[in-house]
């Protein structure tokens, strides 16, 4: 009894140091860091840097703009239920939709697979993908009940389905047998 109530102490006290020497962004970190995007400079207090310093967006040498360094535009589009039957139903190429919510992480891995089929694929498979959380009945007309889902149309008819995160060979497997 003594030498549980003792590992429970260390443990707690092993715990508790961690806590405390785990660095913490506080809200002064995110209020210290200037945009300003009119004169294209983005200041950073003295405390981060060797010197106050600020960067100039538009230099020879600056890096690229922040909406590019973080965000690449998917080539896969964005659909909806008012552009659903003209995109999908109505194609005459086949179609790839992947069915995401904006929260789920395996989506986003999904999406970087999705992204690059639909560079691979380019002018013979159009690749779409659908927000479950906007277009919920969409979802539910096709019996969504969890993201990440990939359907494939051919013709305006589903042909096949691939759900949850997959390696890329099965989306590519249910592409070539849709494109036969």
């Amino acid at each position: 009894m003594a030498s549980a109530a003792a590992a429970t102490a260390a443990s707690s006290s092993y715990y508790s140091s961690c806590l405390s020497t785990t660095p913490r962004l506080s809200s002064s970190y995110f209020s210290s860091l200037k945009l300003n995007l009119n004169a294209n400079t983005l200041s950073f207090p003295s405390r981060f840097l060797a010197k106050n310093a600020s960067l100039n967006l538009k230099s020879r040498n600056a890096p690229l703009p922040f909406k590019i360094l973080c965000m690449r535009e998917s080539r896969a589009a964005v659909v909806t239920k008012d552009s659903w039957e003209k995109s999908i139903l109505n194609s005459d190429t086949p179609v790839l939709v992947e069915f995401y919510a904006s929260w789920c992480g395996p989506c986003r891995m999904v999406h970087r697979v999705i992204d690059e089929i639909a560079g691979e694929y380019a002018g013979r498979l159009k690749c779409f993908m659908l927000n479950t959380d906007n277009d919920l009945a969409i979802a539910e007309d096709y019996e969504i009940k969890a993201v990440p889902v990939v359907l494939l149309f051919k013709n305006g008819e589903k042909r096949e389905s691939v759900v949850g995160t997959m390696p890329k060979d099965f989306y590519i497997s249910a592409i070539e047998r849709v494109l036969q």
